[in-house]
């Protein structure tokens, strides 16, 4: 007897996203290591350093303490109190505990913002470039993204004015992402205080993903969540994936109004839970000791970033804006589109990839065609030998 098959028809919801680009990419890479290519990888958002040892002895003690049982869905009142003075001591905020929520990653704390906040036909106002799971969470819980082209003229530089432009009776969200991945732009205290002023004076919402808060290189750190008199309008998104060097420990945090707060749990309660017991511990270790290990890892972040710039700009026809945080470069390479075939930055990442064995990211994934982006987040010999294989690969084309 013929066995009956049937189609597989999944949701429509799922349907609406793509997979990551930066995971693809990483994907890709990794198919050419397998077959004994050297890939010098270019691709990976997160710190090259170890997660600092006082962390990883507070998670140590965890497990040998037997701290392995179920805890509040939001994280212990420890884990929540320790967020709170880190937050409120470096950057004069005033939340409570029902005001916090921990999460398993930053990412996951954003998904539980946008999916208590977007409703069907919602419009979300999403700077370009942007993080490359931005669009795809909005577009799975219904809403629609309204994008806003920063100016890379001015440092992909993005300001009220512009936010203004775009909003219309159905905006119901701005994201904000300062330090940004992929272009690593700082917004001004200025240009991020009008932005959420105008959101408040408007009945707008925003979310403010700081997960690269402490990799801010202008001489000044800025959370939105010092905007104490606004901030019944917006969230604060955070992590110690990149602070600390835990970006597979996978710990973040919303900061908000306790009714959002409120929401955020509830969802978390019919997902996830609480996040990971033994890595609670550690994250209340890298948040209550002393901070010398990120200032540490910051210096050494900003001397990377001047290597790689100077060497990418003296790369005839590339064009790179100087980040002022995260561990990213964007450079445009759009110079390059007419020569052997290319067309956009999706062609120039495939070509350095397959005939230079430099992997990067292309621009597509986060919304613009003339870009690639490159994490600095290795050691100067990396750097060094793909920036001399990059120089080789656009010579040639």
């Amino acid at each position: 007897m013929t066995p009956v098959t049937h189609p597989v028809r999944l949701t429509e919801r799922i349907n609406r996203i793509e997979p990551s680009a930066t995971m693809a990419a990483v994907a890709e890479a990794e198919k050419l290591r397998q077959q004994g290519i050297d890939v010098v990888d270019m691709t990976a958002g997160e710190p090259h350093f170890p997660t600092p040892q006082h962390v990883k002895d507070a998670a140590i003690a965890a497990i040998q303490n037997n701290f392995s049982k179920y805890t509040p869905v939001g994280g212990t009142i420890e884990l929540k109190d320790a967020i709170l003075r880190r937050h409120a001591t470096d950057f004069g905020s005033a939340y409570k505990r029902e005001e916090t929520c921990a999460s398993v990653g930053g990412k996951h704390a954003l998904f539980n913002v946008i999916s208590v906040l977007v409703d069907h036909g919602d419009e979300v106002i999403l700077p370009v470039p942007y993080w490359v799971s931005f669009k795809d969470m909005v577009r799975y819980v219904g809403g629609n993204c309204v994008l806003l082209d920063a100016d890379e003229s001015q440092g992909f530089r993005v300001t009220a004015q512009m936010v203004e432009r775009l909003i219309t009776p159905k905006t119901k969200l701005i994201i904000l992402n300062s330090p940004s991945n992929p272009s690593g732009a700082v917004m001004s205290p200025e240009d991020m205080t009008a932005v959420v002023r105008l959101a408040h004076e408007r009945g707008i919402w925003v979310i403010s993903d700081e997960c690269y808060v402490y990799l801010n290189y202008t001489g000044k750190n800025f959370s939105v969540g010092s905007l104490n008199e606004y901030r019944d309008r917006f969230l604060v998104v955070g992590s110690l994936s990149k602070t600390y060097a835990m970006t597979g420990w996978r710990l973040g945090f919303t900061l908000g109004p306790a009714s959002v707060v409120g929401a955020v749990q509830k969802l978390q309660s019919q997902s996830t839970s609480n996040p990971t017991s033994i890595v609670q511990k550690a994250a209340v270790a890298a948040l209550d000791s002393s901070q010398q290990c990120v200032e540490e890892m910051r210096a050494e972040y900003i001397k990377l970033r001047d290597h790689i710039v100077g060497g990418l700009r003296s790369i005839p026809g590339v064009k790179c804006t100087m980040p002022e945080g995260a561990f990213y470069v964007y450079p445009n390479v759009s110079a390059f589109f007419g020569k052997s075939g290319m067309k956009s930055g999706a062609d120039i990442a495939h070509g350095l990839l397959h005939q230079a064995h430099v992997a990067t990211v292309a621009g597509e994934g986060f919304g613009t065609t003339e870009h690639v982006r490159i994490s600095y987040a290795t050691s100067v010999e990396n750097l060094d030998k793909a920036l001399e294989r990059m120089r080789k690969f656009f010579g040639g084309l």
